[in-house]
């Protein structure tokens, strides 16, 4: 991994080399005494420029959360998806990178402390919770914003992390897969439905109840995880 500065005072720009020689891009933030680790997973065209989840990104690092919003295509890739669209559909090559970089988080000497969370929306929700279900030690909660649970397949049987879905309330097809895979998921769970929103939360005030909920969701399952940690 290789840091670069960025424009962004408290943030770095983070260079991650994948095994296939790939390299893929994120924006890292790390607030002092940080007690977890979000990393965001982008989907659907998106990426870590995404204002929705920049802002979701600012109230946690203002939680004292560390925050990675990473973008899980190369550059290369990212052009061909907007013609095709092929790339942001391939959930088993988004869920392998994002293990990837929490397997690096866990290592790194910055980041290698801090339990760890997953952010996904979208199509990088599902990515999330077949990482969620791939490293069961390691990510210890998982927030999905307007995601596609359902694409995670059978690894929702195989979710370990306290899972909470977020969707809006006027996004009613979203709203019915969302609540099929919750019923999937064998461990602690919530669904949470915003009135008035849109799939993408653009109505006043929908993005600070997503950002609320996220907050607290890590608050009670990345925290708590912390403290029990130290505890026993």
């Amino acid at each position: 991994m290789t840091y670069f500065p960025s424009g962004t005072a408290n943030e770095q720009e983070v260079h991650l080399r994948l095994p296939d020689a790939r390299m893929l891009v994120g924006d890292l933030g790390v607030p002092d005494s940080a007690h977890g680790l979000v990393v965001f997973a982008h989907g659907s065209g998106s990426s870590r420029h995404s204002p929705r989840n920049r802002a979701v990104a600012a109230t946690l690092w203002a939680g004292g959360f560390a925050t990675l919003l990473l973008d899980l295509l190369t550059g290369d890739e990212e052009r061909i998806d907007e013609i095709t669209r092929q790339h942001r559909f391939d959930i088993a090559m988004l869920a392998r990178r994002l293990v990837a970089t929490v397997d690096w988080a866990s290592r790194e000497d910055e980041l290698s402390g801090l339990p760890i969370g997953l952010f996904g929306a979208s199509t990088g929700a599902a990515a999330a919770l077949i990482a969620a279900a791939q490293r069961p030690a390691v990510i210890k909660a998982v927030v999905s914003r307007g995601g596609r649970p359902d694409l995670a397949g059978s690894a929702l049987e195989q979710v370990r992390a306290p899972t909470l879905l977020i969707v809006g309330g006027n996004d009613s097809e979203v709203i019915e897969l969302n609540r099929e895979a919750l019923d999937r998921i064998p461990c602690t769970k919530q669904l949470e439905i915003v009135p008035g929103a849109t799939h993408l939360f653009e109505e006043p005030g929908a993005l600070v109840q997503v950002a609320a909920f996220a907050r607290q969701w890590f608050q009670n399952h990345l925290v708590g995880a912390e403290m029990h940690a130290r505890s026993v």
